[in-house]
């Protein structure tokens, strides 16, 4: 490997602009190039943030100088290239959701464990400080014996940004999925519905809501709607909250805010762009041997499952069972 990690990143759109900062401010990196099927877009972000533009994914994966690749394409693009990247002796980073299917995610980590590298999901909202102490405070066994588990999200989108996302559920489902997974152990049952509510063209759900029973005992209600902001005195923009017999845990999007217009919203919510930077940081130690994911594929693989029984529960009118 070089004396510094070279990236390349497969894919340039608004996610790309969160990850390049965070892997430029790490020391020993150095983004080398991206490529994006918009060769505009791809001149523009490479001009903005200083690196090549390559002229397909293939040239960028056989660059000698790149060690590893972010892939923060379109879902249905991840698997094709992961599978490039890994065959051509790259790290990765994928972006959530990892996979279309279990069987891609299956193939992703059996490239990665025959070839010895890094494939790890981008379960970036589990590498937020406040929510690793909660993690903390359940495995210690501070909080007692866990009772109820709330992951919420209310956030409006617009159809003309909803279009890019493959529904609310896949979107950010996925998302609670994990965080559920990380905090809580795996779920047996779950029985979800959805809604279209403000959607004219567009014909993904936007909202929807999700019962799950814990193989501890525990229930689980996950939520995510783009249909409508909350701005209540304790809003449930991204929410979690615990609830054991000896305490409970929260946290909450909303305690850091700056005044930035983001991608749907005239702020930004501060926690969001620092778990991804904390996620790259995690990625390149692990590259290096120094750290393990904190999510893995093994992860992800029970997450799709998870959204996977989410739909089939929707599509059926009746619980499914998960394990």
């Amino acid at each position: 490997m070089n004396t510094k990690i070279g990236v390349g990143f497969i894919g340039a759109g608004d996610i790309f602009t969160y990850h390049t900062p965070g892997i430029k401010a790490i020391q020993g990196v150095k983004p080398i190039g991206l490529f994006d099927i918009s060769a505009k877009r791809a001149s523009e972000m490479a001009r903005q943030f200083g690196m090549e533009q390559f002229k397909s994914a293939e040239a960028l994966v056989s660059d000698p100088r790149i060690d590893a690749v972010l892939v923060l394409t379109p879902l249905e693009a991840h698997f094709p290239n992961v599978n490039l990247a890994l065959e051509a002796g790259k790290h990765v980073l994928v972006e959530k959701p990892v996979g279309v299917t279990i069987a891609e995610i299956e193939e992703m980590k059996r490239l990665s464990q025959e070839s010895g590298l890094v494939c790890m999901p981008g379960h970036n909202n589990i590498y937020d400080p406040g929510v690793e102490r909660i993690k903390t405070l359940i495995d210690r066994g501070d909080l007692g014996k866990l009772s109820a588990v709330y992951i919420l999200y209310n956030i409006h989108h617009p159809e003309k940004v909803a279009k890019k996302y493959p529904g609310v559920i896949r979107q950010v489902g996925t998302h609670h999925a994990y965080t559920l997974l990380y905090l809580a152990g795996q779920p047996q049952s779950v029985q979800a519905m959805k809604a279209v509510q403000h959607y004219q063209e567009y014909d993904q759900e936007d909202i929807f809501m999700a019962n799950l029973k814990m193989q501890n005992g525990a229930l689980a209600h996950l939520e995510v709607n783009f249909a409508a902001d909350d701005h209540s005195s304790d809003p449930w923009s991204l929410y979690m909250k615990v609830v054991g017999t000896e305490g409970s845990a929260r946290f909450s999007h909303n305690d850091w805010v700056v005044n930035q217009k983001g991608i749907v919203h005239s702020h930004t919510y501060v926690a969001y762009p620092e778990t991804i930077r904390r996620e790259d940081e995690h990625f390149i130690a692990c590259i290096r041997g120094e750290r393990q994911p904190l999510s893995t594929l093994d992860d992800a693989i029970v997450a799709q499952s998870i959204i996977e029984g989410i739909e089939e529960s929707i599509d059926q009118g009746k619980t499914i069972k998960l394990a």
